[in-house]
This record gives structure tokens, C-alpha cells and sequence, in this order.
């Protein structure tokens, strides 16, 4: 099980992990083993929660593709084991980031000396505008 957050985890069953062979530098190593791990996790068809679902599918995110599928690749280790760590945190990490919900705002108003340097500024700047035209000559 895979623990999102207090209440919500992801049976292991829904997430699909393969090792593959890791890009990049490494020599033999590199070219022999496979220790990049290719995790995929399919939205729609997973146990979380339908508000959790509709929020993940609703986001544009470059991990998540149009049908609602998670793909992350994790080649960061030399080791199959951290990848596979690095690859669950990072899913457990987007989905916590995904599905926080934003406090809402509520309306404050300006305070006094804040509409007074606006106010400030306004008569500043239609003075230097003012200064901008002709000059007009009064007749003496």
C-alpha cells in the first residue's frame, strides 16, 4: 500500500512498475543493467477518491497524459530499489500537490495610508503629464 495521505492510500496492485535501462552516462553498467524504473498509474481506473480523480484529470500536467494516465520514469540511482523509492514518492508528491484545495480569499479593504500614497502618486503623475503640453503665455 501506498500511503497518499492519512486516508487515502493506493493498493500496490494500480501501479504499474517495470525496470528498464537507465539513459546517460554509466559505461557498462549503464548498458547492462536495468535499473531505471518506468512507473505508470491509471487514474480512472485506481481507488481514490472521485474528488481526488476529478482534480488530478482536470489538471494539465506533462506527467499525466490525455487518458488520465501517471508516467514517471526514474533514473536518478544506480540501484533498481532507490529508483522504485524516488519513483513512488515522486507519485505520491503530484497527487499531493494536485489535489491540495486553495483557501479562499477573503476581501480586505485599503487601509487609509494606502489610498493616500495612491492618491499621492495620481496627482504626481498628472503633474508631470501636465508639464508634458504647450506652454501657454498669459497675456499681461
Amino acid at each position: 500500500m501506498i500511503s497518499v495521505s492519512r486516508t487515502v492510500s493506493i493498493p500496490d496492485n494500480e501501479v504499474t512498475i517495470s525496470a528498464i535501462r537507465a539513459q546517460g552516462a554509466g559505461g557498462q553498467h549503464v548498458n547492462k543493467t536495468s535499473t531505471a524504473i518506468h512507473l505508470r498509474f491509471d487514474i480512472p481506473a485506481s481507488s481514490l477518491p472521485e474528488s481526488y480523480k476529478i482534480r488530478l484529470l482536470a489538471v494539465s500536467h506533462h506527467l499525466i497524459t490525455p487518458e488520465g494516465v501517471v508516467v514517471i520514469k526514474a533514473q536518478e540511482y544506480r540501484s533498481q530499489e532507490m529508483n522504485r523509492e524516488a519513483a513512488v514518492a515522486r507519485l505520491v508528491s503530484l497527487i499531493q500537490e494536485l489535489t491540495v484545495v486553495q483557501k479562499s480569499r477573503y476581501a480586505t479593504k485599503p487601509t487609509r495610508a494606502s489610498k493616500e500614497r495612491r492618491l499621492a502618486s495620481k496627482a504626481q503623475k498628472s503633474t508631470t503629464k501636465a508639464l508634458r503640453g504647450k506652454v501657454r503665455r498669459h497675456p499681461e
